[in-house]
């Protein structure tokens, strides 16, 4: 008896050794198999780089996961206490496994014969997200648990909650609950209200389930079951919950990715920015991005635009569109359309759209006759047949006006507004190639050389942000501004360092004197020439509409005291658009309908005021300031 119970004894002992060298081999093995938990200690997220406008407004974001990072100490108790009553009440007291929701939850897995219900707590959600892969077996959720009571060690519950809330998916393409608020109610995490917040925090378990965009009785349910989770929990009152069920669940849905209106825009900024930050930058992402767009104007001249075109060729197919408004102040672009639809087409005509300008060419040949003294502001220049020879040899050419009559002596003011081309050829003559060669070089357009007189005709081809940006130097007595799309990028997205700064240039191109009598000749074209439509805006507008041969190009370029706004209309393969389509009829409407999306002054345009004479004082000997 004694010998039976010895080895029953030592098989006991060894069964319990070989236990024991089995558990230890499992720890070995799942320390090494274990990932590290390093990358939360030091938690960095992917994030979205945040796109905000000239006027600090939401644009759209820019990167492959659409996350905001916010930490902790912006996120309002009240947001976390929802979270918490949904997922994880128990959380300030565990050390990364609450024990009797894991028991509640194996009892129901093992009556199904699966894995029906995790029972995670928090810590464990955040080792699911960032450490394992997300299959449900037993042998990953025994890695979990490891790992949650290593988290807890290392971290703090603050440190925990935090990567959870700026990590889990809430639906909508939205990672963590500032992209997800402002993805479903339009405004940031800490301006959420206590029902709102609910929301969210019902979003983790089934994003699609419950989105109050997918399904607004299911979304009103989860939250309900949330609201009173927190009343069970004690985070707010009884008589807080019952107002709070009866609120309105209304979304307020924010488009956060780039919107159709704003894309030729922000394809220009996205090349811009591959030119100033590291790629590995820009993918890591959190960048604020500040852009010299006005939303609102982008928007609402998109929709003008479109609208009116439509409206325009109501009985036929419409031609494509190119449109610029460019800040007198500073350069800054606060409008570019490149196409009428960015879905259809992604080729932005108003940057890589090289077309004539035709008429719309002329400002320029009249600002340097005057400019270098050719001839005076009040001479008159026959408006008559002229002959020259052509560009081929043994043709001549005879150019004519577009409505094949002739004026006779007319006033530079009449000639530039009723837009007579024998007027302009006959300048381009009397400024000679080496004048015409120092407008071109100026002026900085891109021309082959040599010149042939046809330039007083635009017939080289420039895009509408070129000719847009041309035309600044009226409003501006003289300065050509440079373009610019990006004001500036900061670091993070809230409260930011900043680590770049683009500052306005231009650059002096002719005198104030010149282009304040020029002004006034291009606020005639709208006075009382083919720019009379610009008469509607209200308000001092300088101008110069355009058109090509067979009407295959419309413009218009016109400008307030403000903005210098341009408009191309025409077909990508250059077909006509109709008899009679001018850029008077048809450039000039669609850029009225743009000038009207946004809010002008009235002022009047610059003019040139000479410096007063000084008087002598009472000695009679002239005092002047030292150099």
């Amino acid at each position: 008896m004694n010998s039976t119970l010895k080895i029953i004894g030592l098989l006991a002992l060894s069964f319990f050794i070989f236990l024991g060298i089995v558990v230890l081999v499992f720890f070995l093995y799942l320390k090494i198999s274990l990932p590290s938990i390093s990358k939360l200690k030091n938690y960095n997220p992917q994030q979205a780089n945040l796109i905000v406008d000239s006027q600090d407004r939401v644009v759209g974001y820019l990167g492959e996961v659409r996350r905001i990072y916010v930490p902790i100490n912006k996120i309002p108790p009240h947001v976390i206490k929802a979270f918490l009553a949904a997922e994880d009440a128990n959380f300030y007291k565990h050390k990364g496994i609450d024990f009797i929701s894991l028991l509640r939850a194996l009892l129901k897995n093992l009556a199904a014969g699966k894995i029906v219900q995790g029972g995670s707590t928090i810590t464990q959600q955040v080792v699911k997200s960032l450490l394992l892969s997300p299959e449900r077996t037993f042998s990953r959720k025994i890695k979990e648990i490891f790992l949650a009571w290593q988290i807890e060690k290392h971290l703090t519950k603050d440190e925990i909650l935090n990567i959870y809330l700026n990590h889990i998916y809430f639906g909508e393409g939205a990672y963590g609950v500032e992209s997800a608020s402002l993805t479903y109610f339009g405004k940031h995490v800490w301006e959420l209200s206590i029902p709102e917040a609910a929301v969210l925090a019902g979003l983790p378990a089934s994003p699609v389930r419950y989105s109050p965009l997918n399904n607004s009785t299911l979304a009103l349910e989860r939250r309900n079951y949330v609201l009173r989770r927190m009343a069970e929990v004690g985070f707010i009152t009884e008589n807080q919950l019952k107002h709070y069920l009866q609120t309105l669940l209304i979304v307020n849905p924010k488009n956060v990715n780039i919107p159709a209106y704003a894309g030729y825009f922000l394809d220009i900024v996205k090349d811009e920015l591959n030119s100033i930050l590291l790629k590995e930058r820009l993918q890591q992402g959190g960048l604020r991005i500040k852009l010299t767009m006005d939303v609102n104007w982008q928007r609402v001249g998109y929709i003008y635009l479109v609208n009116k075109l439509k409206q325009l060729y109501s009985k036929g197919n419409p031609p494509e569109i190119a449109a610029v408004c460019v800040d007198n102040r500073d350069g800054g672009v606060r409008f570019l359309l490149g196409g009428k639809d960015y879905l259809s087409s992604t080729y932005n005509r108003a940057v890589l759209g090289k077309r004539q300008p035709g008429s719309a060419f002329k400002p320029f040949i009249w600002a340097q006759a005057l400019e270098t003294g050719v001839v005076s502001p009040d001479v008159v220049i026959p408006d008559e047949p002229i002959t020259l020879p052509g560009a081929d040899a043994g043709q001549d050419w005879s150019p004519g006006n577009y409505d094949g009559k002739f004026l006779g002596p007319v006033s530079l003011r009449q000639g530039l507004a009723q837009s007579r081309n024998t007027v302009s050829v006959r300048l381009a003559l009397m400024l000679g190639s080496d004048r015409l060669a120092d407008l071109v070089r100026k002026m900085e357009f891109k021309f082959p050389m040599p010149l042939n007189l046809s330039i007083a005709l635009g017939t080289y081809e420039l895009t509408p942000l070129e000719l847009t940006t041309a035309f600044t130097i009226f409003p501006t007595l003289g300065n050509k501004l440079k373009p610019r799309f990006i004001e500036a990028v900061y670091d993070q997205i809230y409260a930011g360092r900043l680590i770049y700064q683009n500052q306005p240039e231009s650059r002096p191109v002719f005198s104030p004197q010149t282009m304040s009598i020029m002004n006034d000749f291009l606020q005639e074209v709208v006075r009382s020439g083919t720019g009379r439509c610009a008469l509607a805006l209200g308000i001092p507008v300088g101008a110069k509409t355009g058109t090509t041969q067979e009407f295959r190009d419309a413009w218009f370029v016109g400008f307030t005291a403000d903005f210098t706004c341009g408009v191309w209309v025409g077909y990508d393969k250059g077909a006509t658009l109709g008899k009679g389509e001018t850029g008077g009829k048809i450039a000039c409407p669609l850029w009225l309908s743009l000038m009207q999306a946004t809010n002008h002054q009235p002022k009047p345009l610059p003019v040139y005021m000479p410096p007063t004479e000084i008087a002598p004082d009472s000695t009679g000997i002239e005092t002047k300031e030292p150099n």
